[in-house]
């Protein structure tokens, strides 16, 4: 096992660099990047506006190039790309992600300040998904073909088939003061007041903050989890050792939770360590819009509409980094739940 894992991590270090190169080379031939955008914008504010004693700045011809230089010189673009390539890998390795150009701040405490909403919403999905799914799936793989498999199928699909923005509008119109009721708050993770509510009106308010964005976030998740939770046991529940427990006169609990739900549960445990690390980190660009959060997803669309290279590279190699690792916890966890999977001599 431990020579698997070492094999492991010695394969992260060829996938990470790839994913890195492929979206550095990508930067440098995408127009109006950080240098273009600030001389767009000195010559922008510049043009037309007279000056003493040399009649008007020419801001329409462009900078001079002096000062294009000393703004390559400022956004590191002075140097080499082969050489800007391997010092910004020196500096991840040792998570030093730079300064942002559009946030003037570090991309490391950048992303800190935003993973409250993402952990917030990604955190409280993931919980309601697993917490619902497993026991709905397992239910429905049980009355397989009834007409409470019949109806809740019709449900999480009409769910599913709902874009999340758009559930969220309709969120807002009924219960949000749009057209109807006036019960959730809109804007944030907590009311302007928070610091000054007791422990328990604390997290009551930002329970009531998240109840709306939560539900647009989760509802179409829970139909592939559920879908998959019946089908993993109902492949199971047809399975020979299963009609051999209940020949012997197992009682039909004792053959689903001692024998079925061993084996069933596998696709779904070995999904959990991902999704739950991504949990943290994840962002919805479109939730975030309309319940006016700032969260990942924000910040990942700001920083390609910006040319925020600090931070769309910085991002990309922490996030890739994380879902390498998830990965291979995935892997480790079919071991877990079933001692008879073994990677061993595995190349």
């Amino acid at each position: 096992m431990a020579l698997y894992i070492l094999k492991r991590f010695l394969l992260m270090i060829p996938t990470l660099i790839g994913v890195m190169l492929i979206t550095f080379v990508v930067t440098q031939f995408v127009p109006g990047g950080p240098v273009e955008r600030m001389m767009a914008q000195l010559s922008g504010v510049g043009a037309g506006m007279e000056v003493s004693g040399a009649g008007l700045y020419q801001g329409n011809k462009g900078l001079d190039e002096q000062r294009v230089e000393q703004l390559k010189t400022l956004y590191g673009f002075d140097k080499p790309p082969v050489q800007r390539f391997l010092e910004m890998m020196r500096n991840y390795l040792a998570f030093d992600f730079g300064q942002s150009y559009y946030h003037h701040m570090g991309v490391a405490q950048l992303v800190i300040s935003k993973l409250p909403v993402s952990m917030s919403l990604g955190l409280w999905s993931f919980f309601i998904v697993y917490s619902v799914c497993v026991p709905l799936g397992i239910a429905k793989a049980v009355r397989d073909g009834s007409t409470f498999d019949v109806i809740t199928s019709s449900v999480i699909l009409i769910g599913y088939a709902i874009p999340g923005f758009v559930l969220g509008i309709v969120l807002i119109v009924l219960f949000g003061g749009g057209s109807f009721w006036n019960i959730f708050p809109l804007r944030g993770l907590v009311s302007d007041n928070w610091n000054e509510l007791g422990l328990v009106a604390k997290v009551a308010d930002y329970l009531w903050h998240m109840v709306l964005p939560i539900i647009a976030s989760t509802v179409g998740s829970l139909a592939v989890m559920t879908l998959l939770t019946k089908n993993s046991f109902l492949e199971e529940i047809r399975k020979q050792y299963v009609i051999t427990a209940r020949a012997k006169g197992l009682e039909e609990q004792q053959v689903l939770y001692k024998h079925v739900f061993r084996n069933a549960i596998i696709p779904i445990i070995t999904g959990f360590p991902g999704s739950f690390i991504t949990a943290f980190f994840t962002g919805s660009l479109l939730i975030e819009t309309i319940f006016s959060l700032d969260g990942m997803g924000l910040l990942a669309y700001e920083s390609v509409m910006n040319r925020d290279y600090p931070v769309v590279l910085g991002t990309l190699y922490f996030f890739t980094l994380i879902g390498l690792v998830s990965r291979l916890l995935s892997d480790l966890s079919y071991v877990v739940v079933d001692p008879r999977i073994s990677f061993e001599g595995r190349p």
